[in-house]
C-alpha cells in the first residue's frame, strides 16, 4: 500500500509505513547513513503530512518490524484492547492535538497509553516541533520508587556518576563525596565498571551501598556491568538495589546486547526478590538513538521509531529509570549539537508518553559538532518540558568513558531557575546534612569535606 501527499505541490508516494516513518524523521545522520532519510526537505514535509494523516489503527496493524520480531510482540501483546478501540481511528494528527490540548493534563494522557503502540508514539513525535515536544512532556507525571521516590511534581533528580578509569575505591569514594555535596545523587549513585566482572561488579556495589548506609542516603546503587555479570554478583552476596541494562528496538540489537527477552523476563523477577531495595521499581534502563544501526540490527527502520521500540520494550519490567545517553554514540548517528537536542526532547517525549519513568545523560563525544553549550541549552530545555532526571559526572567530564555531559554543580542552577527540588525523601536527608535549607543550597554546598569531618566526629 502506498500513502500519498502533494502538500509540496508535487505529488509524492511513500511505498510502507515504515518509509513514512522513515522521511517523515527531522534530519539524522543515521537515517542518512542507513539510507532510509529523506532526499530533501520537500519530501520530509509531504512524509509529515502523509504521517500526520494517517489512522492509529494502520500504525498497529502495520508494525515497523513485523510480529517474528520478540520486542514488537512484547509491544503488540501489552495493547489494551478496550481503550486501543477507542482510539484507533484517531490520526496521528488527532493524537497531536489531544497531546496539546489546554485541557489535556496527566489523568487524560494515562488513559490512553495502554492503547498506544511505539509506533504510534514515534510517529506523533516526529509531526511535533521542539516546542510541541516540549509542551507536551509537561503534561506527564511519571513517578516510580526505589528507595525513594522520583518524578513527583516540582521535583528534578540527578545520577550520581562516580567512574574511575581504574576503578580506584578511593576516588569513586571522593567522587561520591563531591556529589553529594552537591545535592546530587538522588535518581541513582551508579558507576560503570572498567573491569566487567562478577567480582568486581560486587566489590563496587558493595563500596557504594556502604556509602550509603553509612550516611543513611535515601538513595539506590546500582554497577552497570552486563546484566548476566550484575545476577552473578547478587548471587554471591553482592547489595544491588537496582538492575541494569543496555536495551535495543529490536531482537537482533538486543542479541547484539547479549539478552533477550525470556532473561530479561527472569533478571525482572530475580531482582524483585533479591535486590536490597524497598522497591517496587528495581530495573534501570539506558537507551541512545542509533544503537542498533550499529550493530547492524535496524532492520531498515529509523532510530526513531526503535528508540520508541526500546521504551515499549522497557515498560514491561516497571523501570524505576530509563534515561537515553543522547549524543553518546558519536556523529554518524546524531552529527551536532541541533540533532542532539532534537533527539533528547524526541526521547523525554517518547519515553514518558510510554509511561516510564525518563531521563538523560545530556551529553556528546569530542567528535560531534556540539559543546557544552548545547549540552547546557538541552538541559533547559528538558528542564522546562519535565524530564525525570539527568546524569552527572564531575566537571562535565567523564575520564573513564571519555565523554562530556552535565555537571555536579550544573543541578544548583537548573534547580534555581526552574524552582524545582530533589526527590522528596533525599531533600529531607540534605536537611539533615546541612547542604540544603528551604530548597535551596547552603554554605556548605559544594564542599566534599564536609563529609570527612563529621566521619571524623
Amino acid at each position: 500500500m502506498s500513502y500519498t501527499s502533494s502538500i509540496t505541490g508535487k505529488s509524492r508516494d511513500f511505498n510502507s509505513v515504515a518509509e513514512l516513518l522513515a522521511k517523515a524523521n527531522e534530519e539524522k545522520t543515521g537515517d542518512q547513513l542507513a539510507e532510509i532519510a529523506a532526499s530533501s526537505e520537500a519530501e520530509r514535509v509531504a512524509a509529515k503530512d502523509a504521517l500526520s494523516r494517517l489512522p492509529l489503527e494502520t500504525l498497529r496493524d502495520s508494525p515497523a518490524v513485523p510480529d517474528d520480531d520478540e520486542v514488537t510482540r512484547v509491544i503488540q501483546d501489552a495493547v489494551d484492547e478496550t481503550v486501543y478501540d477507542r482510539i484507533r481511528d484517531w490520526t496521528v494528527a488527532d493524537l497531536r492535538e489531544f497531546l496539546l490540548d489546554d485541557r489535556t493534563r496527566e489523568p487524560d494522557i494515562d488513559q490512553i497509553r495502554p492503547g498506544l503502540t511505539s509506533e504510534m508514539v514515534a510517529a506523533v513525535a516526529k509531526i511535533m516541533s521542539n516546542l510541541d515536544l516540549i509542551q507536551a512532556t509537561s503534561k506527564m507525571q511519571v513517578t516510580a520508587r526505589c528507595n525513594n521516590t522520583i518524578g513527583t511534581e516540582g521535583t528534578l533528580s540527578f545520577r550520581l556518576q562516580p567512574n574511575d578509569p581504574a576503578d580506584d575505591i578511593e576516588n569513586i569514594r571522593h567522587s561520591i563525596r563531591e556529589g553529594l555535596s552537591y545535592g546530587v545523587g538522588d535518581a541513582v549513585i551508579g558507576l560503570n565498571p572498567v573491569e566487567d566482572t562478577a567480582e568486581q561488579t560486587k566489590r563496587l556495589l558493595e563500596v557504594t551501598k556502604e556509602f550509603i548506609e553509612t550516611w543513611d542516603i535515601p538513595t539506590q546503587n546500582c554497577v552497570l556491568s552486563h546484566l548476566t555479570t550484575q545476577l552473578k554478583a547478587v548471587e554471591n552476596g553482592a547489595p544491588a538495589d537496582l538492575l541494569f541494562q543496555s536495551l535495543a528496538g529490536t531482537e537482533a540489537g538486543n542479541e547484539s546486547f547479549g539478552i533477550d527477552v525470556d532473561l530479561l523476563d527472569e533478571a525482572y523477577k530475580f531482582g524483585q526478590q533479591h535486590c536490597t531495595a524497598s522497591g517496587p521499581n528495581v530495573m534501570y534502563f539506558e537507551t541512545g538513538q542509533g544503537s542498533e544501526l550499529s550493530a547492524d540490527a535496524h532492520a531498515g527502520i529509523d532510530q526513531v521509531t526503535l528508540e520508541a521500540r526500546c521504551y515499549g520494550l522497557a515498560k514491561r519490567y516497571d523501570p524505576f529509570l530509563v534515561n537515553t545517553v543522547v549524543g553518546f554514540i558519536g556523529p554518524e548517528y546524531l552529527y551536532d549539537g541541533k540533532q542532539v537536542i532534537r533527539a533528547g526532547l524526541e526521547d523525554v517525549f517518547m519515553g514518558q508518553l510510554t509511561g516510564i519513568s525518563m531521563g538523560i545523560d545530556a551529553c556528546y563525544t569530542n567528535h560531534i559538532q556540539a559543546d557544552q553549550n548545547d549540552i547546557e541549552n538541552l538541559a533547559v530545555l528538558l528542564t522546562a518540558a519535565g524530564t525525570n532526571y539527568f546524569i552527572t559526572v564531575p566537571m562535565g567530564d567523564d575520564t573513564m568513558l571519555n565523554y562530556q555531559s552535565n555537571s555536579y554543580h550544573d543541578a544548583a542552577a537548573l534547580w534555581d531557575v526552574f524552582d524545582l527540588r530533589p526527590a522528596p525523601e533525599f531533600e529531607e536527608w540534605l536537611e539533615e546534612m546541612g547542604i540544603m535549607q528551604d530548597g535551596r543550597l547552603t554554605a556548605h554546598a559544594g564542599d566534599p569535606t564536609h563529609f570527612l569531618e563529621r566521619a571524623d566526629e
